[in-house]
């Protein structure tokens, strides 16, 4: 059996152990310290963020988002529907409403022509969600010219959930700062990793500082342990942020060659009229997280089947939250398209370790599969 071809592996830059020695030699092992203020500063550096806040994952700093808003129950809180569960679930924490809205297929990301005609309906209705929160599904930014037009035509909230984003543009600036806030996630299949650990960044330092309180059990600033509201012990350690300067070093690089290996798959399936690509909106450029495939005449579980048997990981798109039995009772309004990309949809091995030659044999195997009918 070959060597296993994860999806998305951690890949290091280098200088990951050398920070995190320094966390060792100054015995700030546990939560904050100089690792967490400078990983900080770096994606507050690299983003344009005005401001950023080191927590424990992506879902947390969501979850931060939505405290800091005051949402709570009786709220509606919009969201993508194609999108992972993490994105959603803090909608749950506070007992807010969710309230799902179906992707286009110009970027698969949530439809703004859709979203327009809601808020509409809402407005008329006098009911319009507390936030909104916006994934860049698989990397690739939504239509934030569209979206943040109407969130602020209707004043609404744009909570944008960037976790899979990291390090792509729309029109230059980078996802996670248009909104009011924004989360990133540096999972272990991330663009970066930290192992596990979030960064919610915005522009507003009051809510963010409120953010900041909240994520360290909100304790008072006195010399005991004095309480007034509840808090979440959220805070990232000092070794994880270690990892996450390191990987900040190579960000850049790593954005490069997920882009590249999505032109080479793209390449490699030219031919084939059955295998489409997730696509990209003109004024975006995205990170290209995992390259991503619908295909026609086959079900994905096959093609996946197939390559399992070579040793190498795939897996379906996301299945839509609207979808999902947790939500069967949700308010959503759906167009059946991201019902149709999870019917469809395979994401490939994506890699920034992987060799341009496994990249072809992988390609090769699928095109075999499709070819076979």
């Amino acid at each position: 059996m070959n060597p296993r071809i994860f999806l998305s592996p951690p890949h290091m830059g280098g200088n990951e152990l050398t920070y995190i020695q320094e966390a060792f030699e100054a015995n700030y092992i546990a939560p904050l310290g100089r690792n967490v203020d400078l990983f900080e500063e770096a994606v507050k550096n690299y983003t344009g963020a005005t401001n950023a806040l080191a927590v424990v994952s992506g879902t947390a700093a969501i979850h931060l988002a939505l405290r800091v808003l005051g949402v709570g129950p009786e709220d509606e809180v919009w969201a993508s529907s194609f999108t992972f569960i993490g994105s959603v679930a803090p909608i749950l924490y506070e007992r807010a409403i969710p309230y799902f809205l179906d992707s286009d297929l110009a970027s698969w990301n949530l439809d703004p022509d859709l979203l327009e005609e809601e808020l509409r309906k809402a407005a008329a209705r006098g009911k319009l969600p507390k936030a909104l929160i916006l994934t860049h599904l698989y990397g690739q930014p939504a239509n934030l010219s569209r979206i943040v037009a109407l969130c602020d035509a209707y004043g609404v909230t744009l909570i944008e959930d960037a976790a899979e984003s990291l390090g792509a543009t729309f029109e230059g600036r980078h996802t996670g700062t248009f909104g009011l806030m924004g989360a990133y996630s540096f999972n272990g299949n991330k663009i970066i990793t930290t192992s596990g650990g979030g960064m919610l960044v915005g522009h507003n330092k009051t809510l963010l500082e409120r953010a900041r309180f909240l994520s360290t059990q909100a304790r008072e600033p006195v010399l005991h342990y004095e309480h007034e509201t509840y808090g979440y012990n959220y805070r990232m350690s000092n070794i994880v942020a270690g990892i996450g300067r390191g990987q900040m070093e190579v960000l850049g690089e790593r954005v490069r060659r997920k882009r590249e290996i999505f032109e080479r798959y793209k390449e490699a399936f030219a031919s084939c009229d059955a295998i489409s690509l997730m696509p990209e909106l003109p004024q975006a450029q995205g990170n290209r997280w995992l390259t991503t495939i619908t295909v026609e005449g086959i079900p994905p579980s096959r093609l996946i089947r197939k390559l399992e048997e070579h040793n190498i990981e795939s897996r379906p798109l996301w299945k839509p939250m609207h979808a999902q039995p947790l939500f069967k009772d949700a308010k959503a309004t759906v167009t059946g398209v991201s019902d149709a990309l999870f019917a469809k949809g395979v994401c490939l091995p994506s890699g920034t370790a992987m060799s341009n030659e496994q990249i072809a044999m992988i390609a090769q195997l699928i095109l075999d599969e499709v070819n076979h009918g």
